[in-house]
């Protein structure tokens, strides 16, 4: 029986042991998706609790808290930080299986210097050997990222963010890593929501324009990513239920827009005829800054209508979404590459079924410009775990090339998540164990060892073109 989580976690072949402790383990973090608060990096903040840095904000913990029959006041409320500590250690124990039982863990070891286990039983220990450490400096943001050996993040930010963080970082020489602005236009595109009509008078205070019709619109927008691009910009994230694809002319987008400026609902088929138009609108520009645009499809959000009224979005209310149409995807693309304008694009679904029919469609559209222009990107939200990365891992390699695959990302709101990447190369390396183990790739250790780099981080880089 093999020791939990000893050095060889998740290792079950010598090829993986080597290729991951000689190779993989001191590869550097380009995180190139991820929802920290830039503001906290500007200010170097220092976190009290280990609650306040492990369980707020953190939607991942909420449901299985949630599951494990909590009171909210001790999830998203007003209890006690010790007490909201307490019933996720005792929540901890059940979670067998689930990859933040692992998290959790590789996150104790790596930044508390704690190799035993979380449980009812150790919870005031390991919350006072927690708290103590967090207020040494080698617990602040800055220093935790240092720490991490990370080179590069990449946050998420609105179009009307005024990304006064992000300079403050880059005119601050004491600190190297390269912290990014990503543009997520999601609120000009969802012109369905009821506040639709307010986020475009923040716009047009932010842009100092009138946005009365649809051109005006794409010019607002269009500023907007030129100052982010002016902050090193290098991608964008869209969030859609699913790709639609309703092509329309100038003069139906327009009377749509028209029409939303003054209060009148849209049809099903108006809103999806004004996003396919604005979406494309924006790959275009997208793609003459050489941006990558990142396409994360398949969520239904905000399921519990009261829990919403009550704590609004990301609160964990979110599941898989089954309207992934491969005809819409397909066409939307074609529509950019016939025009000569499809960016280079990551292509995420929170529904591990299309991972075959993604990784098919990418193929479709390759050229000599990139390689692997099309991206099928890591295993997000509900699959990132062992048998979810597994499973992306292999149908892109099955059906796709592996050796050009951009790697692993954070998605997270908590900046002790990089061990994320720990996990992610350690099952990389083992599946890449497993198949030259087997007789199916040749033990050519230079071979593999760069294809473990360049997964782990070189392909990431080349890819965005970042500078650092």
């Amino acid at each position: 029986m093999q020791e939990f989580m000893n050095k060889n976690f998740l290792l079950t072949n010598d090829t993986a042991k080597h290729l991951y402790h000689n190779v993989a383990k001191d590869c550097h973090i380009i995180d190139y998706h991820c929802h920290i608060d830039p503001q906290a990096i500007a200010n170097d903040q220092q976190f009290k609790t280990i609650t306040q840095l492990w369980l707020s904000g953190d939607h991942y913990k909420w449901r299985v808290m949630r599951a494990n029959g909590i009171d909210e006041k001790y999830i998203t409320g007003d209890g006690d930080d010790y007490t909201k500590f307490l019933v996720w250690a005792k929540t901890l124990t059940k979670c067998i299986g689930n990859p933040l039982y692992h998290w959790s863990h590789l996150e104790l070891r790596r930044y508390f210097d704690y190799e035993g286990i979380l449980n009812e039983e150790t919870a005031a220990e390991v919350y006072q050997l927690c708290n103590l450490k967090l207020q040494t400096k080698a617990m602040s943001t800055r220093n935790i990222i240092i720490n991490s050996n990370v080179d590069l993040l990449c946050t998420t930010d609105d179009p009307i963010d005024d990304l006064m963080w992000h300079q403050q970082i880059k005119n601050d020489p004491t600190f190297h890593v390269s912290v990014l602005p990503a543009f997520r236009p999601d609120k000009a595109i969802n012109i369905e929501k009821a506040d639709y009509l307010d986020y475009l008078t923040k716009l047009e205070e932010v842009t100092k324009s009138k946005i009365t019709d649809f051109t005006q619109l794409i010019l607002a927008l269009s500023n907007r990513i030129e100052y982010f691009n002016q902050f090193g910009c290098r991608t964008c994230d869209h969030a859609l239920e699913y790709i639609m694809y309703q092509p329309s002319d100038s003069n139906t987008i327009n009377a749509i827009f028209d029409k939303r400026l003054n209060s009148s609902k849209l049809s099903t088929i108006e809103i999806k005829q004004f996003k396919t138009a604005l979406l494309q609108r924006l790959a275009h520009i997208y793609h003459d800054l050489d941006w990558v645009m990142q396409l994360h499809l398949g969520s239904l959000r905000n399921n519990n209508s009261v829990m919403f009224d009550k704590l609004g979005p990301d609160t964990g209310y979110d599941c898989l979404n089954d309207r992934f149409s491969a005809k819409a995807l397909v066409s939307f693309l074609d529509a950019l590459n016939s025009t000569d304008s499809l960016p280079k694009t990551i292509l995420y679904s929170l529904n591990q079924n299309d991972n075959t029919m993604i990784t098919s469609i990418m193929g479709c559209f390759e050229n000599a410009d990139t390689a692997m222009k099309i991206q099928h990107g890591s295993a997000w939200w509900f699959n990132d775990h062992k048998q979810g990365i597994t499973q992306q891992l292999t149908n892109l390699a099955n059906t796709g090339v592996l050796g050009n695959f951009i790697g692993m990302l954070t998605d997270s709101r908590s900046f002790i998540s990089y061990p994320r990447h720990e996990y992610f190369r350690r099952i990389l390396c083992n599946l890449i164990g497993e198949w030259v183990e087997n007789g199916e790739y040749p033990n050519d250790i230079s071979t593999l060892s760069e294809l473990v780099k360049d997964i782990s981080y070189n392909n990431a880089k080349a890819y965005f073109d970042f500078k650092f």
